[in-house]
């Protein structure tokens, strides 16, 4: 056994030269574990699945990887069970961030790429960042308090609008929606994340409108609302929608960096011609996180990783409204966008996906007052009007945040009290 593919954990961590990704791989429990791992840190690094020339010790010692553990889930010191039978094994590989450099594509196909598609079928379950590595990153601008600030709102749960239909409209129309929406006193109305930039409803005009409604709800009201454009986009499209929205006047930005990709989400985040938070929209991750033999865990990839790359907001589902998403993992995720994280701010969690204001307590209570709460449906398809819709969350908010029975204060409150009896309780 080359001794000079393994290292121990903690001469890994005190050296700060490596990042330290854990797989969950499930195979027979008769293969040859220890050669799995072996390969896989080399063939990810300097080598391939054959022996080749010309790799010098001082390439090993620098930039190939090394297996830290290898550990059986549950685990078995004993040759147990039929042959073919099958375990989980958890792979613990460091990598020389020295490869990597301030790229996550870099990143991610060192971690997922080359072998990890083809000759092993595992899960990267976590990735732990050396604080000399997570340096070469700035994270969020603005993170939870610098949004709060923005907005004007200290304490309680945000609330975030998408405006329905998600496209298909003009902007005049677009910006009446606007306008009844934010007659309601949300703190966000942000694009749908299908809408990016068609030809019958450009940017350029949709940001226009969307302010003008905006400033007139504005003096209506004197609840200032943040509009946050969709700039998802081809390359390099989405930097200029982002320069030209933050020109025009938006209050912030939404982009689809599933499919923008992390790199693009850091270099709008980095922009110094931007200075608006950004708010990471989730759609389209179900292939990297649903998975249990492949991709990652959905709370590195929405939640660390965005983090890193710059997320302000990261927006994902809750397991209430149809998707299947675990509970634990999204009350985890939220932790995970919070928790301390070197230098990096924290980032403020959205949770979106069939939210009624029957929800509301319990998504307070189980993800906490620093909470971006998003809602469509229940807003455009109250029974009384978009207006009365946003109005309707707000005072489930409140009462929420202010640990009242629902019910109890829906009977001052006629909108909340429509909206129960429309679509009841979670």
């Amino acid at each position: 056994m080359n001794s000079t593919i393994f290292a121990a954990k903690e001469q890994v961590v005190a050296s700060g030269r490596y990042v330290l990704a854990t797989y969950c791989l499930q195979a027979p429990r008769d293969v040859d574990i220890l050669k799995i791992a072996s390969s896989f840190a080399v063939g990810q690094t300097v080598g391939t699945w054959a022996p080749v020339p010309n790799i010098t010790p001082r390439m090993r010692e620098l930039y190939q990887g090394k297996v830290v553990s290898i550990r059986e889930i549950p685990p078995r010191d004993i040759a147990t069970g039929a042959d073919g039978e099958e375990s989980y094994f958890l792979l613990e590989i460091a990598f020389p961030h020295a490869n990597l450099g301030r790229s996550f594509a870099a990143l991610l196909t060192t971690l997922l790429g080359n072998d990890a598609s083809t000759s092993i079928r595992a899960k990267l379950v976590d990735v732990e960042f050396p604080r000399e590595y997570v340096q070469l990153f700035p994270g969020p601008k603005f993170g939870i308090a610098g949004v709060r600030e923005r907005l004007g709102v200290q304490e309680r749960p945000l609330l975030l609008n998408m405006i329905k239909p998600c496209l298909g409209f003009p902007p005049e129309v677009g910006a009446d929606i606007f306008h009844e929406v934010a007659l309601g006193q949300v703190d966000i109305i942000k694009d749908d994340e299908l809408l990016t930039n068609p030809e019958y409803l450009p940017l350029p005009q949709r940001v226009k409108a969307y302010i003008k409604a905006r400033d007139r709800a504005y003096e209506e009201t004197g609840k200032r609302v943040a509009y946050f454009v969709n700039i998802t986009d081809r390359v390099p499209q989405v930097l200029e929608n982002a320069r030209l929205a933050a020109e025009l006047g938006a209050d912030g930005l939404m982009i689809n960096f599933v499919f923008t990709g992390l790199d693009v989400l850091m270099a709008i985040a980095e922009d110094k011609e931007v200075n608006l938070p950004i708010l990471a929209h989730y759609a389209g991750s179900g292939p990297w996180i649903e998975s249990t033999a492949s991709g990652m865990d959905s709370q590195l990839y929405l939640g660390k990783l965005a983090r890193l790359a710059g997320a302000d907001i990261v927006l994902y589902n809750t397991p209430y409204g149809g998707y299947p998403y675990l509970r634990h993992k999204y009350m985890l995720m939220a932790q995970t966008l919070q928790q301390e994280f070197y230098h990096i701010k924290p980032s403020l969690p959205a949770v979106g996906g069939g939210v009624i204001p029957g929800m509301v307590p319990t998504l307070v209570q189980e993800l906490g007052a620093d909470l971006l709460i998003a809602a469509g449906g229940s807003i455009q398809g109250h029974p009384q009007g978009a207006t009365a819709g946003a109005a309707a969350m707000r005072q489930a908010i409140a009462a929420a945040a202010a640990g009242v029975d629902l019910q109890e204060y829906a009977e001052q409150a006629p909108e909340l009290a429509a909206a129960l009896a429309q679509w009841g309780w979670k």
